[in-house]
């Protein structure tokens, strides 16, 4: 066993979380997840037009890892082009490889081939993509400095830095937190799962910093997994938000699915989606400014019941309270961009999104002790807040 222990006294009895949880500090409020936005079929994701969203993450997958997935058209489905449908529906699909699928003789239609990208498709047909396996890629052992905040035989925390990627994917095939896994010690992780993402139980985005775990035996991987289906693992974030929720504490709860526009991203979607619960509490409240008496940003302490991609982000944004700094789904109010006050410029330049995965606990696989890990505030969120200044 080595690494920091950071864990805070007293937390050996914190009571374990559960599905239903019973948090006294973050106690459950009226739901938040109106969608005010107006119905406009163009802005629906694809789950909502009836799709079924585990198609669309089969499809997904198969796009990564290569295998042949069958989608339903829908009735609520609006007649389309395949290729234009399918590019849509995957991140990972461009609608260029899409029509070199189509000419491979790899997509069908209700069972026969199609012979044209253009081809219309229309409710009630199944289209049925082949994507061939990719050629195995292998993982090269990368050494740099890692954060190891605690290790045994069996698994290893890392207390993981903005701006790094956990494993290879598109675009990332070098320096990730996997490589860097692979060169410490013995290199030993678990062979579960993707051959590109060995010991990966969890992730954390490339631009949020904080606690993940790595299996090292497939004993172990599956033990955390499951508990990771459980919703037992113990997960809290610091996020840095525009503005100040009215509601504190308070329980966000809304499905989470594909953006029907932009693939890439996620969204609250009313049909469709899987099931998604964030808990939140306001810690601070910062940065007053002249027009207003209400202060401009607010801290909040966040903790997962569900682990859906995106999750804090796509939650945060959807009731009004972005996080700072986030490419994807944040904003900062135009009128505040344009003012002079330092504080504004501060947020509205902070590089990445503000988000911290701050503590991370589970009963460890093999001995069935419950640990518990903290990870101090990085130091960018740190200059953040003292340049807003507490109210």
């Amino acid at each position: 066993m080595s690494g920091r222990d950071s864990r805070r006294p007293g937390d050996d009895d914190l009571p374990r979380e559960t599905a239903v949880p019973a948090d006294p500090d973050l106690t459950a409020e009226p739901d938040l997840t109106a969608d005010d936005a107006a119905d406009a079929d163009e802005d629906e994701p694809l789950a909502e037009a009836g799709f079924d969203d585990d198609e669309l993450s089969a499809l997904e997958a198969a796009a990564v890892l290569g295998g042949t997935v069958d989608i339903t058209l829908p009735a609520g489905f609006a007649e389309e082009r395949a290729d234009r449908l399918l590019a849509n529906a995957a991140p990972s699909l461009s609608r260029g490889r899409v029509q070199a699928l189509i000419r491979d003789g790899r997509v069908t239609l209700d069972g026969a081939t199609i012979a044209d990208a253009s081809r219309r498709v229309k409710p009630g047909q199944k289209l049925t993509v082949t994507v061939p396996v990719p050629e195995e890629r292998r993982l090269e052992p990368e050494p740099m400095a890692l954060d190891i905040v605690y290790e045994d035989e069996w698994l290893i925390v890392v207390d993981k830095p903005a701006g790094l990627v956990v494993h290879p994917g598109a675009g990332n095939d070098r320096g990730t937190l996997v490589s860097g896994l692979l060169a410490h010690g013995d290199g030993r992780l678990s062979s579960i799962g993707a051959p590109t993402r060995p010991g990966v139980v969890h992730r954390i985005d490339k631009d949020t910093s904080g606690l993940i775990v790595f299996a090292k035996t497939d004993a172990a991987h599956l033990a955390l997994a499951r508990q990771f289906a459980d919703h037992t693992i113990r997960r809290a974030y610091t996020a840095i938000v525009w503005g100040v929720p009215a509601v504190d504490p308070g329980r966000i709860e809304g499905n989470i699915g594909r953006h029907a526009t932009d693939r890439q991203r996620m969204a609250v979607v009313t049909r469709g989606g899987k099931p998604a619960v964030t808990h939140y509490r306001i810690a601070n409240m910062v940065g007053v400014v002249e027009v207003s008496e209400k202060p401009l940003a607010s801290v909040l302490d966040c903790r997962l019941e569900t682990g859906r991609t995106h999750q804090i982000r796509v939650h945060l944004s959807h009731v009004g309270h972005p996080l700072v700094g986030d490419p994807v789904y944040g904003r900062s109010p135009a009128r505040l961009q344009r003012m002079e006050d330092p504080r504004i410029k501060a947020m509205c330049s902070f590089p990445r999104q503000a988000l911290h995965a701050r503590r991370l606990g589970f009963v460890h696989p093999v001995t069935g002790r419950r640990l518990k890990f903290e990870s101090p505030l990085p130091q960018d969120m740190r200059e953040l807040l003292a340049s807003l200044e507490f109210f």
